[in-house]
């Protein structure tokens, strides 16, 4: 029986016996990681992550709100708090949809798009930092294992976006 490495954090690390699990709880950690780094920018924009989640989700045009919800993955009563929100703070606006009047669309403000640019470069300090460890080389090569790993959902996500 091997025992675990040690991390530079001074957390167990790896252990040859269950590679899966170890690499489950490792992907785990960065996660976490990115979602701390995360927090730390929002907290002073005043969004909850779920907020930041949704105007992104906005990025690329107005959406309904059954698209934002499948967007996030959530049901679509959950996202009507979010943009209400968002609205209050003058990030976006919902208006009725030109194709069905009676469908509501819900799209960025200028404030909102400003806002999506700081988010944008927030989540690129955050991860420059969470990878910093690595080489650009070591950077691609983790990217496309995990694109491959993510598969399908991950390429209907970047059609979204």
């Amino acid at each position: 029986m091997s025992s675990p490495s040690t991390l530079p954090s001074g957390k167990p690390g790896p252990t040859a016996e269950d590679p899966t699990q170890d690499l489950a709880e490792l992907i785990s950690r960065v996660a976490r990681r990115l979602r701390r780094g995360s927090l730390a920018h929002l907290g002073p924009l005043g969004l909850t992550m779920a907020q930041a989640r949704a105007l992104r989700s906005l990025s690329h045009g107005p959406l309904h709100m059954t698209e934002i919800a499948a967007h996030l993955e959530v049901v679509p009563r959950t996202v009507t708090p979010m943009v209400d929100g968002l609205e209050a703070a003058g990030l976006v606006r919902r208006r009725a949809d030109p194709v069905d009047r009676r469908s509501v669309l819900v799209e960025t403000t200028p404030g909102g798009r400003r806002l999506l640019s700081r988010l944008a470069e927030a989540r690129r300090a955050t991860a420059a930092q969470a990878f910093s460890s690595l080489s650009d080389a070591e950077r691609r090569a983790l990217s496309e294992l995990l694109a491959r790993l993510c598969g399908d959902e991950c390429r209907r996500d970047e059609v979204q976006h």
